[in-house]
């Protein structure tokens, strides 16, 4: 396998990863059973395992190191605050509302990381 290869493997899992989290926020505003099934918990773990293994392999393969690379260093923290916001969203967020801004945040950082991603800039607003 080849650094290509790699890279649009590793899109495909951030774009499911990124799908299949949408898709439980809706169904957190929806209040839906679908929840509790059993694969909803299991399938995102292993694509977001195969996302982070991908992206290792990338780190190692292209020589492009966080704290080397400013806006891969950025994409680290942004992907480190996705994770506790979207965590907020899906489960830990003691009222509806509280859930539903995080959600929103979440989707936003998630945004920002594909911009960041692709461009290879860091972008801040101001």
């Amino acid at each position: 396998m080849n650094y290509t290869s790699i890279k649009h493997f590793h899109i495909a899992c951030a774009t499911l990863s990124g799908g299949l989290f949408f898709l439980r926020g809706i169904w957190m505003l929806r209040e839906s059973a679908m929840l509790k099934q059993s694969w909803v918990k299991l399938v995102p773990q292993a694509v977001d395992t195969l996302l982070l293994v991908s992206a290792l392999t990338m780190v190692i393969w292209s020589g492009q190191y966080p704290f080397v690379q400013n806006w891969l260093t950025v994409k680290i923290l942004a992907v480190i605050a996705y994770i506790a916001i979207g965590s907020i969203a899906l489960k830990r967020g003691k009222t509806k509302t509280v859930r539903v801004y995080a959600f929103i945040a979440a989707l936003a950082t998630f945004a920002y990381i594909a911009s960041v991603a692709v461009t290879k800039q860091v972008l801040v607003l101001g």
